[in-house]
């Protein structure tokens, strides 16, 4: 489930708590990662449970319209395609995805208004109109519109991020990768297969000799760079300027030294690769000016480590 870019990402926010903090012993940064990359697994299965609370407040309303004094004709013969829809139903009688909710504990009914405003917003838009209007129904009919809800009502939700925050402090900037795996999940199960939990890494969900171990790969990583922290942000330091050592900005030292950690600590990664993630992940989480200053000084110091032999790498072409 997991790639190794989010799985940077993860390293790095605990390189950088473990920074800022000044006292985190490595099991302590050691268990902080294993909780954070299960966590987004966990948020997958929360977001995934969010199918039934909406197909819920449908029904609801749809009662309540009918219980009115004096009903519309529409109010009377509702048009209950979503109301019914298959994929809810599917979800609700898989017992393996029952027990996994329950076992987490997890329940969207703290958060009914939450779900409303989601729910007003779904049926104001013209996807769902037409959806509604589409003649049949079908798993795969359900499954695309829950696809487009999930793309286009949770992301830069506030309220919805409120709601994961108070939850859990790891669910946050994880939203996004976890609805790309629940919209995954939509287009297997409509094509009739069953839900099951996705391994927690993408190396073993893939098969066939070479695939090395992501999970080997994040705490080899985490390990290097924490250890090797105040090593490698000494060269950082030493390499610029007075002026830039003031302005310097904490999270560009930080993804500085992982890169530095990853292209020593591991051979058979290209160093272009390994500067590319890091200048990447100064876009999110640096100033506008990280992406320039990550990009220069980690290969320049890349660059010289390889000249004084502490960086090798294993093939042609990794340099």
């Amino acid at each position: 489930m997991l790639n190794r870019r989010i799985l940077r990402i993860k390293a790095f926010k605990v390189l950088y708590s473990g920074v800022m903090s000044g006292n985190m012993s490595l099991t302590q940064a050691e268990s902080q990662l294993d909780l954070s990359c299960e966590a987004t697994r966990d948020l997958y299965i929360y977001m995934l449970g969010i199918v039934s609370p909406l197909t819920q407040i449908a029904k609801e309303r749809i009662e309540a319209a009918k219980s009115k004094f004096n009903p519309t004709e529409e109010e009377r013969n509702p048009n209950m395609k979503f109301a019914e829809n298959s994929l809810a139903v599917l979800l609700d009688s898989d017992r393996d995805f029952q027990k996994m909710l329950e076992k987490k504990k997890f329940s969207w009914s703290q958060y009914d208004v939450v779900l409303k405003k989601i729910m007003t917003s779904v049926a104001s838009k013209e996807y769902y109109a037409e959806y509604m209007a589409a003649e049949g129904r079908s798993l795969a009919q359900d499954c695309k519109l829950f696809t487009r809800i999930f793309e286009e009502e949770f992301v830069d939700n506030e309220e919805l991020e409120k709601a994961l925050e108070d939850i859990s402090l790891y669910w946050n900037d994880d939203l996004a990768y976890s609805l790309t795996w629940c919209c995954k999940t939509f287009k297997s199960l409509s094509k009739g297969e069953h839900w099951s939990l996705y391994p927690l890494y993408q190396s073993d969900i893939m098969s066939g000799a070479g695939v090395e171990s992501d999970k080997l790969f994040v705490r080899k990583l985490l390990r290097l760079s924490f250890t090797g922290y105040e090593k490698y942000s000494s060269m950082v330091a030493e390499s610029v300027s007075g002026w830039e050592k003031d302005r310097l900005f904490s999270t560009d030292v930080v993804l500085i030294a992982m890169g530095l950690a990853e292209a020593e600590g591991f051979p058979t990664i290209p160093v272009k690769v390994t500067i590319n993630e890091y200048v990447e992940l100064s876009k999110f989480y640096g100033t506008p000016k990280s992406r320039s200053f990550v990009n220069g000084l980690l290969d320049r110091l890349i660059q010289r480590m390889v000249s004084e032999g502490s960086i090798r790498k294993e093939g042609k072409g990794l340099l």
